[in-house]
């Protein structure tokens, strides 16, 4: 935790910005509402909501969380653009701390070859965008898009003017991810010592990954004196991503020693967070990621278990239960009834509504009766399949498929729609998953391309929940879904069909009357 001799490090997310740039990775409202609810949780100081003027969905989006969460600042993005601003201004305003963060681009290769600006007008326009964005509230940020490669003193007069007219962050951004830690450390440092008015500000970075340093530049920033880090739960976002939020916290939380530096991140929170993360992104994460991969703290070495046995600070460096792991699983099971399960949602950092909490009950107790023991991971996949719906324009019903080697598949699929119950019979395809796709293309009138199909267990036995993501284009766009169920067809068929609900309700998928 933050003592009188460290440094306070402000946490601006933006997984709900950058990180949802992702290829694949967009979130409907009710997801990002769930997202922003986790991250306050978590102890996020700012949240980057979105880029209101990118489109009316992310105008929403950034609107309804500046209304209805509390205790973080909501952040939106905007060009230094008048209408970008304004539209910015118009997404935040409800919010009780707000911020506006504006950027410009400043390097040579972006002057030249996007902007087709000169100096003194790239400074002109950064003056022009903070002080708008200044006229509407006192917390406003300025970003010179990919400082990393600009010229060292045309970017301090870039952020001395910024700060003169307002500007009370100014985040420095490795856009394409080019730096080394030595480089980012040497931007910082000279930019504390040459710029007048740095004292007037917050200095911040925003790291990307390409070359895998997003992190290390990070804190090669705050050993500089950067005084915030922007970040992303799972390190997801643009192309390689950015820098991952849980790996820059604990490296300043477990070497507090060397960088004297701590942040008011709940880290308890970490795990549930990312699982959060992952579950409505479809991103997952991989089982060697550091902090909260599913290998972080599995010891299979003999020597390394034998220490671990000894003294368990002989091979972690920190705590599993410091990070959101903990040895309580079994809680629940088919006599437990709604206030456990409300209970136990809560404790795993979800927010539902009581139409939503009535949803997952009734599917709790599905569960319940197929499976003996129900563990905190089948609880959380049964709230993120609740989170992820649609307004379910069709649903199915039942399922019949027999194969075999070397035989065509046989399958029957009903589906609901609107009270109303379709069906399709289907001896073609590649197997019964290909058929049972295929019959819900036939009765949804809605062609796809199965581009992505993940499946994977949830949880531990024989009995466990399997869990399906699949990707699927259609008319050139791509989207997600995901389905959970004991049964790894049925949970594929409910993976195919939330998909193309997702398609249905951006008005693509036809609809029979």
């Amino acid at each position: 935790m933050t003592t009188p001799d460290n440094r306070r490090i402000v946490i601006f997310d933006t997984t709900l910005r950058d990180g949802e740039q992702s290829p694949g990775a967009s979130m409907n409202l009710a997801e990002k509402m769930e997202v922003a609810h986790a991250l306050v949780e978590l102890g996020v100081d700012v949240i980057e909501a979105g880029f209101p003027i990118a489109s009316p969905g992310d105008f929403e989006a950034v609107r309804e969380i500046a209304r209805q969460v509390r205790g973080s600042t909501v952040c939106g993005l905007a060009r230094c653009r008048e209408a970008d601003i304004d539209r910015a201004w118009e997404a935040v305003q409800h919010a009780p701390q707000r911020r506006i963060h504006v950027f410009l681009a400043t390097s040579a290769i972006h002057r030249e070859h996007k902007l087709r600006m000169g100096k003194d007008e790239i400074i002109q326009r950064a003056v022009e965008g903070v002080r708008r964005a200044k006229g509407y509230c006192d917390d406003v940020e300025f970003s010179p898009e990919d400082a990393a490669r600009t010229e060292i003193d045309f970017l301090c007069q870039v952020v001395e003017a910024a700060i003169d007219a307002g500007a009370t962050t100014v985040n420095i951004p490795d856009t394409v991810g080019y730096a080394m830690p030595s480089e980012m450390h040497r931007v910082i440092a000279t930019l504390c010592q040459r710029v007048p008015n740095i004292h007037r500000t917050i200095l911040s970075v925003h790291c990307h990954n390409d070359l895998g340093m997003a992190v290390a530049n990070s804190l090669a920033a705050v050993e500089a004196g950067a005084g915030q880090i922007e970040c992303t739960i799972n390190g997801i976002g643009e192309r390689a991503g950015n820098c991952s939020l849980e790996e820059v916290v604990m490296a300043l939380r477990t070497r507090n020693d060397f960088y004297r530096a701590d942040t008011h991140i709940v880290t308890q929170r970490l795990l549930p967070t990312s699982r959060l993360v992952s579950g409505v992104t479809g991103i997952q994460v991989q089982r060697n990621k550091a902090i909260v991969g599913q290998n972080a703290f599995a010891h299979e070495a003999g020597i390394h278990q034998d220490g671990m046995l000894k003294e368990r600070t002989t091979y972690e460096i920190m705590r599993p239960e410091d990070v959101g792991y903990a040895q309580t699983e079994l809680v629940l099971g088919k006599h437990s009834g709604r206030a456990a399960l409300a209970d136990r949602v809560r404790t795993l950092g979800y927010h539902l509504s009581p139409e939503q909490l009535d949803a997952v009950f009734e599917e709790f107790k599905i569960l319940a009766d197929k499976k003996k023991e129900i563990y905190d991971g089948d609880i959380s996949a049964l709230v993120e399949q609740e989170i992820m719906a649609v307004g379910e324009l069709w649903s199915l019903v039942s399922y019949y498929a027999a194969t075999g080697t070397g035989r065509e598949p046989d399958v029957e699929l009903v589906l609901r729609r609107r009270g109303e119950t379709f069906t399709a019979k289907m001896n073609t395809g590649d197997g019964p998953l290909d058929a049972i796709f295929l019959a819900i293309e036939q009765i949804t009138q809605t062609h796809v391309t199965c581009k992505d199909f993940h499946v994977h267990s949830i949880t531990m036995g024989k009995d466990a929940q399997a869990e399906v993501q699949v990707e699927l284009e259609h008319e050139g766009r791509l989207f997600r879904g995901r389905g959970v169920s004991t049964d790894s067809v049925e949970a594929s068929t409910k993976a195919f069909l939330n998909a193309v609900n997702r398609i249905a309700a951006m008005g693509n998928g036809k609809r029979r009357d």
